[in-house]
């Protein structure tokens, strides 16, 4: 990778049906801490995102990702949830938003 594309900000792909429902499901203040993450995450670059201890980036080990996604990582959106997302080039792409830390990794 070069040096200009490590440098480039990361894009968000917020489409995902069950994100979207997710973080609609959400009271007001939770959807706009939610949307502040959002808006941070979108003037970091990868490297940043990897380093960035608030979000405490994250591989999931105990869920296969569905066909077609290498894995999953879980990132911190607001203080007391996580996201499930993925890399693809450039894009970040949301999965889910759990409703509670655990379940995020797949535990009950």
């Amino acid at each position: 990778m070069s040096d200009a594309q490590k440098a480039r900000n990361v894009q968000l792909d917020l489409n995902n049906e069950v994100f979207q429902k997710n973080w609609l499901d959400l009271d007001k203040s939770e959807r706009d801490r939610v949307t502040d993450t959002l808006r941070k995450l979108r003037q970091l670059t990868w490297d940043r995102i990897y380093r960035d201890q608030g979000l405490k980036w994250e591989k999931v080990a105990s869920v296969k990702p569905p066909q077609g996604i290498d894995t999953i990582y879980t990132l911190r959106i607001t203080q007391s949830r996580r996201a499930t997302a993925y890399r693809d080039g450039n894009f970040l792409r949301f999965l889910t938003i759990a409703p509670g830390h655990d379940a995020a990794y797949g535990k009950k």
